[in-house]
This record gives C-alpha cells, structure tokens and sequence, in this order.
C-alpha cells in the first residue's frame, strides 16, 4: 500500500467467513513473505471490512488464515485510526476491564457484552516489512484485542460466559446467515 493512499481502493470485495467455519477456529500462520501478495491481501481485507461497515477484520475472516488484521477504528475520543498489522502480538492490555456491546463481520446482526481491557499495546510489521507499535484505548483497545483473538482461532463469543454465550449461541443458530429456521 502506497503511502497516502486510500486504503481497499484497489482492492476486491471477499465473501465473509462466519460462525461454524473452521478457519475461524484455527490459530493462523506467521506471514514469512512480504511481497506483493501480502499488500494485495491487505487492499482486499480494507475494502471488504468497508463494504460490510466493519472497524476491524482479520484475515481468516476471508478464509486466509495468516496473522495480518486491517482497522479503521475510533476511539472513545472520535480520533479515527486506520492501519493495519503483519503477525501482531500483544505486548500489553491494562486499564480498567469492561464489559461492553461487541459484534463482529463474522457473526452478522449480532452482539454481546464482552470484557475487554480499555488500554492496549500491540507491536508487528507493516506490509512492507516495517515495525509498527498500536497503542489503544477505549473502543480501539476493544477492536485491537477482538482482532488478536481473531489471529488465535477465536471469536468474542469465546469470551462470552453464562446467559450471554447461550442467548448468543441461540441467535447465532436462528440467524438467516446461518442457514438455520428463525421458527423452530
């Protein structure tokens, strides 16, 4: 991706992997090259987050089970940030532990409350191969540590516990996307 260019400008829209696809479930693979199928992985996962209205998408939610996670994400202060990161790890989550809304592309229509750290650090490489350092808070730091969980094979209905997870889990089975009967 060229410097001050529009990020998924030229990239294709994906078909979205949902709940039940075992991509979602796997941890992914360290990306070993950077090259130019790695940049057009990166303009491809922008433009299909943009065009499902996301702020984050991993990408194992396109079925490439590689760590790399693309976000145009506000914070709690509306200071919009946008990027993306190559094999990302967390180097720290602290601040308070909140429970708050979260959904994700690939559980379509749906939420819960999740807990999430409100502050986040996470360290990685560009597409090109440079170091990157993310610091988030508030709503950012959600979407950071949602996309992480992503990159291990997990979803932010694996941290949701009690009558949450099952009210989620009953939607989730109803929902059109599902290919499920919303009358049984």
């Amino acid at each position: 991706m060229r410097p001050g260019s529009i990020p998924g400008t030229r990239g294709r829209v994906r078909p979205l992997t949902l709940l039940g696809d075992p991509v979602l479930h796997t941890p992914c693979a360290e990306v070993t090259h950077f090259d130019a199928e790695l940049a057009a992985l990166v303009e491809d996962m922008f433009a299909t987050m943009y065009a499902a209205q996301g702020v984050g998408l991993a990408a194992n939610q396109i079925g490439r089970p590689l760590k790399v996670f693309v976000y145009d994400c506000p914070d709690d202060d509306d200071v919009r940030h946008v990027g993306h990161v190559v094999n990302p790890r967390l180097v720290e989550a602290t601040g308070l532990v909140l429970r708050g809304p979260e959904g994700c592309l690939s559980l379509p229509g749906l939420e819960a409350g999740t807990e999430r750290h409100d502050e986040t650090t996470v360290e990685g490489f560009t597409a090109t191969g440079d170091p990157v350092r993310i610091e988030g808070t508030g709503f950012f730091a959600r979407c950071l540590q949602h996309e992480l969980d992503h990159l291990a094979g997990k979803t932010y209905a694996d941290r949701v516990t009690g009558w949450r997870h099952k009210r989620l889990m009953r939607q989730a089975t109803r929902a059109s996307w599902n290919g499920a009967r919303g009358d049984t």
